[in-house]
């Protein structure tokens, strides 16, 4: 859908929807805050709406919601759900994709069922034997909460040994405990928006991998968009996104990241229904590379709740 033949009245009263309680409150606040000054930029009437300090009910004051609350209660299904009950249009995926989008490991079941490529993984839990994992996947390894994004509880796991010292720090997050093979051919990622890929990204970090701190922290960190991918493998990662999407029942925008081994298959390694909207995000950096400015790119997000 074409921005630029809109009515932004047609907007109506927009609650950009951004905080909350979880662990990735701070760089929703950076994302609410960016889309806000976008929106009002291109004329819309938008409001910041942060539910850690607006009863959840006041939303019924607004005609549309742009969601950038990332985490727990914004990304898997709680705001869809309560926004379908207020009968409130919002971005992004629905009640059912957010969910299973969250949860990496249901999203990965599906995918494996549709002979998507996963990275290989193993799920813990109390009985498991780690020693065993670290052999199997080979070692270094990654260890994560399946339900957490931004790389909150991410660990790299180079020694034998030290995935049995992690795991218990890993409990105190909800969901599943993942290991996860390190597959060292590079780290890329694939926005979609509107049925459309956007130029991938390659990800190298300058620390050992892409966590918390090389994402909004460092400036060190280097983006290549548009990557280094050959044509091939560029239309192969464009497919497997969209494919990866459609699979969970996915709508609007998202962002799906991948691992690439050392003789080039891509590997899905998780999808975003909520991306990052701040100065380091990864989907404002391929729009820019489609020529598509911040305002724009927000305004075009906006835009599918018209539909």
């Amino acid at each position: 859908m074409s921005t630029q033949t809109i009515d932004q009245n047609r907007f109506g009263k927009v609650a950009v929807v951004c905080g909350g309680t979880s662990t990735e409150r701070e760089v929703s606040l950076n994302s609410g805050k960016a889309v806000l000054q976008a929106l009002l930029s291109k004329g819309i009437d938008a409001h910041h709406f942060d539910p850690k300090q607006t009863d959840i009910m006041a939303l019924r004051q607004y005609d549309r919601v742009f969601n950038v609350l990332h985490g727990t209660f914004g990304e898997d299904g709680s705001l869809q759900g309560v926004l379908d009950g207020f009968n409130i249009p919002y971005t992004g995926c629905g009640v059912l994709a957010s969910a299973i989008a969250m949860d990496k490991f249901r999203c990965r079941l599906i995918w494996q069922a549709l002979d998507l490529p996963n990275v290989p993984y193993v799920v813990l839990d109390d009985e498991t034997d780690f020693d065993a994992v670290e052999q199997k996947l080979g070692l270094p390894l990654f260890v994560k909460p399946a339900a957490e994004g931004s790389s909150v509880g991410v660990m790299m796991i180079e020694h034998p040994g030290e995935l049995a010292k992690a795991y218990p720090e890993l409990k105190q997050y909800h969901g599943a405990i993942l290991a996860e093979k390190a597959l060292t051919g590079g780290e890329y990622a694939c926005a979609l928006l509107g049925g459309e890929a956007l130029p991938s990204i390659r990800i190298i970090p300058k620390g050992k991998f892409y966590d918390y701190e090389a994402k909004y922290l460092r400036d060190d960190t280097i983006y290549q968009c548009p990557s280094d991918l050959t044509e091939q493998q560029e239309k192969q990662m464009h497919q497997i996104a969209k494919d990866a999407f459609s699979a969970i029942g996915g709508e609007g925008w998202a962002r799906v990241d991948f691992l690439k081994d050392t003789e080039g298959k891509l590997y899905l390694l998780e999808l975003n229904t909520v991306p990052g909207m701040t100065d380091h995000s990864l989907v404002p950096m391929a729009a820019r590379a489609r020529g598509m400015a911040f305002d724009e790119l927000c305004l075009q997000i906006l835009s599918e709740t018209l539909a």
